[in-house]
This record gives C-alpha cells, sequence and structure tokens, in this order.
C-alpha cells in the first residue's frame, strides 16, 4: 500500500517514477581516451519515500559478463532546494557512492561530486534530461581536471516497460 504524498513534495523526478526497460551504453574503458562503448539492456523500477521527498530506483542491470542489480537513492534538502543522489551497488553492498549534488531547471537536472577513480581524484557529473514527450535519458560524466574537460562514460535511456496506449501520451 503506498503511502500519501506530502502536498509540498517536490515534482522534480515524477518523470522517472515506474517501471522502465533501459537501454545502456558504458565506455568499455574510462578516462583512458577510450571510444568503444559496450551497450546492454536493463530493468528499473522507481517509487517514491519520504512523502515525495525522495524516491528508490531498483535496477537489473544485464552487462555481457553477467547480470547485476543496483539501486539508486534520492533524497531532496528543502532548505538548499537540492537533490543528493547515492548508488548501492549489489556486488559491493556495504558500501554507498559518494552522493551526488544538484538540481533541476528546464528539465534537465545537473549533479556533482568529488569522488576518486582508480585512485586518482576526480568530478562526476549525473546529467538527468525529463525532456516532455521524450524517453528520460541519464548521463554520467568524469573529469579529471576539475571539470575543464568531461567525458561522458555511461548513458542510459528509459523506456516505458509497457507500451503506451496512444490516448496516454508520455507524461511531462
Amino acid at each position: 500500500m503506498p503511502l500519501p504524498t506530502d502536498t509540498s513534495a517536490p515534482h522534480d523526478f515524477d518523470f522517472i517514477i515506474g517501471d522502465w526497460r533501459v537501454s545502456h551504453r558504458r565506455l568499455k574503458t574510462r578516462l583512458a581516451h577510450c571510444e568503444e562503448w559496450v551497450a546492454f539492456d536493463g530493468l528499473s523500477s522507481t517509487t517514491k519515500i519520504l512523502g515525495g521527498f525522495g524516491n528508490v530506483e531498483d535496477n537489473l542491470l544485464q552487462l555481457p559478463e553477467g547480470p547485476y542489480r543496483a539501486s539508486a537513492v534520492r533524497a531532496f534538502d528543502a532548505a538548499s532546494g537540492h537533490w543528493s543522489i547515492w548508488w548501492l551497488d549489489g556486488r559491493n553492498p556495504t558500501q554507498l557512492d559518494t552522493p551526488v549534488v544538484g538540481s533541476f531547471e528546464d528539465h534537465q537536472g545537473l549533479f556533482y561530486a568529488q569522488d576518486s577513480f582508480e585512485g586518482r581524484p576526480i568530478k562526476v557529473r549525473f546529467t538527468w534530461l525529463s525532456t516532455p514527450g521524450q524517453d528520460p535519458r541519464w548521463e554520467q560524466a568524469f573529469s579529471s581536471d576539475a571539470g575543464a574537460n568531461w567525458e561522458t562514460n555511461w548513458t542510459m535511456v528509459f523506456h516505458p516497460a509497457l507500451p503506451r496506449h496512444p490516448a496516454f501520451p508520455p507524461q511531462g
């Protein structure tokens, strides 16, 4: 039974609530001038939590080397107007990734974090695109030079799990 949503809850991530088939593309090697992409499918299901001030995304990623589960946890801080997003990889279930923090403007969400990759300090950027009438899209990019240059290394396009009836166009 879903609990009621708070009437003052933000609607930034309403576009991703529900069940999805996901088309993934990921660079074979990150931050190594690689141009070879690996494509794979996945499934995703997102539900609201915290009265609408957060959500949880459950994922099944069907990598060529074998499937795994992961989850994104998102929470909105009403005082700052920013979202924080944590990633929990089922292959390492005792550690949450460093959260990326940001907000939406004109159907685009930008979220950043300072992190490390293979022992090097990096900046991480998540970009969410929620253009009305189009399938939602997510991108991850890394920068090893404090944000002067970015390498997009993973993209996801979310397709409705069930075909939409023509009378019910995509939600914006």
